[in-house]
């Protein structure tokens, strides 16, 4: 059943709901790229086009997505570039311990590299066959699905890899630093010692 397979508090989805903070980007496919800077192993850092993007070899996973705000959507189909791809193509340093994923507007979301970098993580383009409406994300998403979703950044421009945990936006703003949905790690006050880098 798969009310059995819904974290602590979540419902199930009627469609996909629309959440996110600020405006959608304008659809501009010769402006877009997607760089990875940070503590790379090579020390450079790396830029793609869309197409150069798209070139990357393709993965699809099939999983759940888990919204802080409660709902949540089993058994999506997504396609596009495994994060473990992307970390194969720009290796980062071996003292990385966390990354950030910037997205448009300055949108931040941190997690841990091996979060990130989990077989079950992708920047994905497609959902259930069809591409990413501008809404939920197109050109690109990342899907963390052992994450809140707040974790799986729309419309995401780079990737930063970091040797120190170093909060994101709503991380700062009262949202907890690691996000496990089994465990309702839903705010910064249920966070025990060691679960993030203190609160400016």
């Amino acid at each position: 059943m798969s009310e059995q397979r819904l974290p602590p508090s979540q419902y199930l989805a009627r469609g996909w709901p629309v959440v996110h903070y600020g405006p959608i980007p304008k659809d501009r496919p010769e402006l877009w790229d997607l760089r990875c800077f940070g503590a790379l192993a090579t020390g450079e850092h790396r830029r793609f086009t869309l197409e150069e993007f798209a070139a990357l070899p393709r993965s699809s996973v099939r999983s759940d997505l888990h919204c802080v705000t409660k709902f949540s959507l089993l058994e999506s189909e997504w396609d596009g570039v495994a994060t473990q791809t992307l970390v194969e193509e720009v290796p980062p340093a071996d003292d990385v311990t966390h990354v950030m994923v910037w997205a448009e507007y300055g949108y931040s979301a941190n997690m841990s590299l091996a979060d990130f970098a989990a077989p079950a993580s992708i920047l994905a383009t497609h959902r259930n066959g069809e591409p990413l409406t501008p809404e939920h994300g197109w050109p690109l998403r990342l899907v963390v699905p052992s994450l809140y979703a707040w974790k799986s950044a729309k419309w995401v421009r780079a990737v930063e890899y970091l040797t120190a945990d170093r909060r994101g936006f709503w991380e700062e703003r009262g949202y907890h630093n690691v996000a496990d949905p089994w465990r309702e790690q839903r705010y910064s006050y249920q966070e025990d010692a060691g679960d993030g880098p203190p609160l400016r």
